[in-house]
């Protein structure tokens, strides 16, 4: 088999890892990430515990959920990657069913439900991303460069993909920069230095405070960001370690004080560029740090 890209999704705050099978083209799901929020258990000993239980349980019941489960090495909690159960699209809903709870009737809505919406689409787009050509093509650090970005990855979604906005526009009481000096906002921030770690994070935050699209500027602007880090500094943000609500704390200081991002980052910088597991990673969390919570 082989698996070469690995996605994580949320519930209720919880990873789902899933793992990517070439050969069969279809996802295999951590089956301890479910067993763990499931039960809403922490410690990985203890719901690997409840889960070898289980198992034991569904097997003496010639349950189908023990028969279809695989292995797949993932990462363990000790760093190394380690062989773990696996189950595809239709064992976890079985899996789900064996706990009858509201928490597990939610978790099966959240898992089955279709994702057809804007936001869906789009990430699937961000993931091509990784194999286009375009990538290579985007101009770095400028206007245009964003622009392009967000057309690629919002092109067909919404009419303003890739057009910098008309109306003014604010979000949780913050106003951000009034389009009616936009143009030469923009290109203040374009002539912004980019040549260290500071600087490329100052010219970060204008573009975050500066707004420029209707909708979709966190998504676009995350991978601009990864870009010029990767022109200058040959780094990029393993965006895995920096938890939604860390990042969204961080960015909501970073207009009056930068530097609890900038630390931020600077914590969760990695040297793997061109790793196609940091980007596909890198994209589950920048779409999850724009989910509404419930």
């Amino acid at each position: 088999m082989t698996n070469t890209k690995i996605s994580i999704r949320f519930f209720d705050n919880r990873e789902v890892r899933a793992v990517w099978d070439e050969q069969n083209a279809k996802w295999w799901f951590s089956v301890l990430d479910i067993v763990a929020l499931l039960i809403d258990q922490d410690d990985y000993n203890k719901t690997r515990n409840y889960w070898k239980y289980l198992k034991a349980k569904l097997k003496k019941e010639n349950s189908q959920v023990v028969s279809v489960t695989t292995q797949l090495k993932i990462l363990a909690p000790d760093g190394k990657k380690h062989l773990s159960d696996m189950l595809d699209y239709n064992g976890i809903i079985a899996l789900g069913k064996v706990f009858p709870s509201k928490k597990a009737n939610r978790f099966l809505e959240w898992f089955t439900y279709s994702d057809e919406s804007i936001d869906g689409k789009s990430k699937t787009k961000a993931y091509a991303l990784f194999e286009s050509s375009l990538i290579n093509n985007i101009e770095v650090g400028t206007t245009k460069g964003l622009q392009q970005i967000h057309a690629y990855l919002f092109g067909g979604l919404y009419d303003f993909a890739g057009q910098i906005r008309q109306k003014n526009i604010s979000k949780d009481g913050f106003q951000f920069a009034p389009f009616r000096f936009l143009g030469n906002t923009l290109k203040q921030i374009e002539e912004m230095p980019e040549t260290t770690l500071d600087e490329i994070v100052n010219k970060y935050i204008e573009m975050n405070i500066a707004h420029p699209f209707m909708e979709g500027n966190g998504r676009s602007t995350r991978l601009w960001l990864d870009l010029i880090l990767k022109k200058h500094i040959k780094k990029c943000v393993d965006w895995s370690k920096i938890s939604k609500q860390d990042y969204m704390n961080a960015m909501r200081l970073s207009p009056t004080n930068s530097n609890v991002l900038k630390s931020l980052l600077e914590q969760s910088l990695t040297h793997k560029i061109n790793d196609r597991e940091i980007f596909m990673k890198g994209i589950d969390y920048s779409y999850y740090y724009e989910e509404t919570d419930k």
